[in-house]
């Protein structure tokens, strides 16, 4: 039986590896052996840790948000509570750029989180539409004005340019 041999394919394979591990220090750039090991790894630290970055970002705006809260003396546990019960739904990456950009929007929803929880029903001042209500309404709108038929005009044909033996 005759000898196959699979030295480009399999050189394919180990430069790819190589070409992952480009940056690693020492050998684990340099070897095949340690840099397949490495990349391995590297690989499975990314699926953990993008589910970390989650976490991670989730406990940074409960921080930011609690400091806006101690701030405007109440505590995150209960600014939250009084949320919920007024209804108002905004979530956590919002609430901490309220909290560091804008203290005014945000100390207005700690009001509203504090009458919540002193029994007060919350009711917004102005209630924007549902969905359903604007598209009804624009249907309505324009039944009333039906939209101007375009009429579309034919061009002039153009002229043809005229070089200078032809004006002669």
């Amino acid at each position: 039986m005759t000898r196959v041999k699979g030295g480009t394919v399999a050189r394919a394979r180990r430069k790819k590896v190589l070409k992952e591990a480009k940056g690693y220090f020492g050998s684990k750039h340099r070897l095949f052996k340690t840099a397949h090991e490495q990349v391995m790894h590297s690989g499975v630290y990314a699926f953990r840790d993008r589910k970390q970055n989650k976490r991670n970002f989730r406990k940074l705006w409960i921080t930011r948000i609690n400091a806006g809260c101690r701030e405007n003396e109440i505590s995150y546990s209960r600014f939250i509570d009084g949320l919920n019960k007024a209804g108002v739904t905004v979530n956590r990456k919002m609430l901490s750029e309220l909290a560091i950009d804008n203290k005014d929007a945000f100390s207005d929803l700690v009001t509203i989180a504090k009458d919540a929880l002193a029994g007060k029903a919350y009711t917004p001042k102005t209630v924007a539409a549902s969905k359903e209500e604007t598209v009804k309404e624009v249907k309505a709108v324009e039944k009333k004005a039906p939209a101007k038929k375009e009429t579309t005009t034919k061009k002039a044909p153009a002229k043809k340019a005229t070089t200078k033996k032809e004006e002669k």
